[in-house]
């Protein structure tokens, strides 16, 4: 795995740590492509059953670089067509990396998530933050709009009003506004961002494998599916579950009044 994001397991709980704190974590090449590598190994890897996404230093990700942007928006040899294709070949692997794992992830917004770096976020099932994170959504101030799923994401998670406010003002909003907003589930001290991102990801992780991860996908086709559609994938999901012995062992540990061992089988 690159230098760009680390990659660390503990257990059943991968995290990943965008590592390039001279800019800020801006989603360089390097970080684009360690993040969507390990997006495939994550969901590769039937032993993990929860990822963490954050930042190395005092940011979350400050987004696109702009000082590449002004060296492209200079350069007459890019056509509109090539830079069509270097965005799609780009950077949006990431949020669709991201939103196709089958594991759920959280994001431990440690510092700024400016443009991109929102949309990162965004693009996580769960995000909590720093007492002293901001989340702009901030691309009309250097002229371009949402490249990286923002602008299908960012509705969803705060409703249409708020994602306009965001968008069209360009300007920050701060982590008790983030959070009356649902952009985020909880707001804590810096110091204990990741304990309370482990805390939450041990939550999910005590559950049996198969479970969680179909859980997420039902929710996810949910999002988009009518409710007979929605039913009749939950009916399947149900119908392989109940013939898994971690949902037997479920249910013995419950009754038992015991802590469940689980083996994914």
């Amino acid at each position: 795995m690159s230098d760009a994001v680390l990659y660390s397991q503990d257990g059943s709980i991968v995290t990943l740590t965008l590592n390039e704190p001279e800019t800020r974590n801006a989603l360089s090449d390097a970080i684009i492509k360690a993040l969507v590598a390990a997006c495939g190994r994550v969901n590769s890897d039937l032993g993990v059953s929860c990822v963490i996404v954050t930042g190395q230093g005092c940011s979350f990700s400050s987004g696109g670089n702009v000082k590449e942007m002004e060296r492209r928006a200079g350069d007459v040899r890019e056509s509109p067509a090539a830079m069509r294709r270097s965005y799609q070949q780009g950077i949006q692997r990431v949020p669709l990396a991201l939103f196709n794992l089958e594991v759920p992830t959280i994001a431990a917004v440690n510092g700024h998530a400016i443009g991109a770096g929102l949309d990162l976020s965004l693009a996580c099932d769960i995000r909590i933050a720093a007492e002293g994170a901001q989340f702009a959504e901030s691309f009309l101030r250097v002229g371009i709009v949402s490249g990286d799923g923002g602008a299908w994401l960012l509705p969803r998670i705060v409703g249409v009003a708020r994602a306009y406010h965001m968008s069209l003002t360009a300007e920050p909003v701060d982590a008790a506004t983030a959070l009356d907003w649902t952009l985020v589930s909880a707001v804590v001290p810096v110091d204990r961002l990741m304990h309370e991102a482990v805390r939450l990801a041990r939550q999910i992780v005590r559950h049996p494998p198969q479970a969680i991860r179909m859980c997420k996908r039902l929710l996810r086709e949910s999002e988009t599916a009518g409710l007979a559609t929605s039913l009749e994938l939950a009916a399947g999901m149900l119908a392989e579950l109940n013939h898994t012995e971690d949902q037997r062992e479920a249910v013995a540990a419950f009754l038992g009044k015991r802590p469940p061992v689980y083996t994914g089988r």
